[in-house]
């Protein structure tokens, strides 16, 4: 069964907002927290990328531009899209006051306006938990992929599931909000398999709520306590936001 989409769905409205556009990264990556979220997304997709120098690169969704701006800074031939003018406008700002060449267009991960396998690698982030119709945006991209695609979600078993649940009520009441989705690790892959793509590596972000660690705001906090997690096993377990990285397999 194909997936609805429809401009009045709320991943449409709230980024065509300039005021949304201008604060976005702020309220997303600012302050000790948001900064130790960004470095480590970072960190994450320059490990999965490899080395970027030369390769050809997609964005879909881009938003400000930070992936975009971060990989055309070390290398990469770097094309980013997004349905958001008023986001692509803070992109290209950036782009330029950056001196780095990206080319940033308008488009829809629903239907990706270039031909099969015309770039090396598509990288997505906080999109698949938005769009109203993430199979057939992961399919996409998996069609313009020649060697890998990267993705990230809010894990199935973890705090970010009851975030989920409480945004979805408060939207379904009207209340303007983001009522985003979660996936599990296996519905993901399945989903990657049936596009001809199986997962190489995965890394899980932090067990503790993303909110909870901005509302303590220390970053000790947050490095000391996450680290404990995870040398006792938490972070595999429970784990979010997920970051995966799929290859394509040699016979798709």
């Amino acid at each position: 069964m194909s997936e609805p989409t429809t401009r009045n769905h709320y991943s449409y409205t709230t980024y065509a907002d300039p005021a949304t556009a201008r604060t976005f990264d702020d309220r997303r990556f600012g302050g000790p927290i948001g900064h130790l979220v960004a470095a480590t997304q970072a960190a994450t997709l320059m490990k999965f990328i490899g080395e970027p120098r030369g390769r050809r690169i997609l964005d879909v969704g881009t938003g400000t531009g930070r992936a975009a701006l971060l990989l055309s800074r070390a290398g990469a031939a770097v094309t980013a899209i997004d349905p958001s003018e008023e986001m692509l406008r803070v992109a290209r700002q950036r782009a330029v006051e950056q001196r780095l060449d990206v080319v940033f267009g308008v488009g829809d991960a629903h239907a990706l306006e270039f031909p099969d396998r015309t770039f090396d690698v598509v990288v997505s982030l906080r999109v698949l938990m938005h769009t109203p119709g993430w199979r057939t945006c992961l399919g996409e991209m998996c069609r313009v992929a020649r060697e890998l695609v990267i993705v990230d979600y809010p894990a199935a078993c973890s705090a970010a599931a009851v975030q989920s649940i409480g945004r979805r009520m408060r939207h379904a009441a009207g209340i303007r909000t983001e009522p985003y989705r979660v996936f599990s690790e296996r519905q993901i892959a399945g989903a990657l398999q049936a596009f001809g793509f199986r997962v190489r590596s995965i890394e899980r972000q932090f067990v503790l709520p993303i909110a909870l660690h901005k509302a303590v705001g220390s970053r000790r906090f947050t490095t000391t306590s996450e680290a404990c997690l995870q040398r006792v096993g938490l972070l595999r377990l429970f784990g979010s936001p997920v970051t995966i990285v799929a290859e394509r397999c040699e016979s798709s």
